[in-house]
């Protein structure tokens, strides 16, 4: 699925370029269902967490089906965000389901790992905080991980907060959005949901101390290598 030198997430999203000046104002109301159905879902991902560090501790394999189910949470919530509150991207209405859409403006993909280490199940959370202070500082005051897949604020003191209002107050006044702008916050929530699912056991790949800028993941040196003359 992906390169080997790759990171096993994938984070693509595309500008919509037809924004509408003053959509984001509503957009967290008309997003309210999702906020429902999604608090029922962190809940459900946080208890299937738990049954899954015991999987990897004890058979070294995070169960399939948790995988898939938690997974498919962080890319609903991030397709909700990417709508309503963080970047805001798209004017397009996120559908309600943990499936992976190809069609809709962000996507989120992980592949799965056929084995992970049960030692580092143990010390993930000691291992990623010194990139979790730097994401709490961008995020805002009285952020928590996990929270970065549903409360993605804009209205949050926090970097990512401040640009996205910066951002579609520009798209007001002009009537388009700041393209240096998108690249910046897409490497902030890519860089963030990499430290997310290492955190959250997802996958052993240490996240990269980096943000990889634009609506598109860095092409890698094997890729160049396979790309053609």
């Amino acid at each position: 699925m992906f390169p080997d030198s790759a990171h096993p997430l994938r984070v693509e999203a595309t500008l919509d370029p037809r924004l509408t000046r003053w959509a984001w104002l509503v957009k967290w109301i008309l997003a309210i269902p999702h906020y429902v159905v999604l608090f029922v879902l962190q809940i459900a991902f946080l208890l299937l967490s738990v049954i899954a560090f015991f999987g990897i501790l004890v058979t070294g394999r995070y169960p399939r089906p948790l995988f898939d189910f938690n997974v498919g949470v962080i890319r609903w919530s991030t397709r909700v965000q990417y709508y309503s509150s963080a970047v805001l991207g798209t004017d397009r209405y996120p559908p309600f389901t943990l499936k992976h859409v190809p069609a809709y403006p962000i996507r989120v993909e992980l592949a799965y790992p056929e084995r992970l280490s049960r030692g580092l199940v143990l010390v993930k959370w000691l291992l990623v905080a010194p990139q979790f202070l730097v994401i709490v500082t961008l995020a805002g005051s009285g952020w928590s991980l996990y929270r970065h897949a549903e409360e993605y604020s804009p209205y949050s003191p926090g970097l990512i907060g401040l640009l996205s209002v910066i951002a579609v107050v520009i798209l007001a006044v002009t009537g388009r959005y700041p393209q240096g702008l998108f690249d910046f916050l897409m490497g902030l929530v890519r860089w963030t949901l990499r430290v997310f699912v290492y955190a959250f056991l997802l996958t052993d790949k240490y996240p990269p101390f980096r943000m990889d800028l634009g609506g598109s993941e860095p092409v890698t040196g094997s890729m160049l290598k396979r790309a053609p003359a």
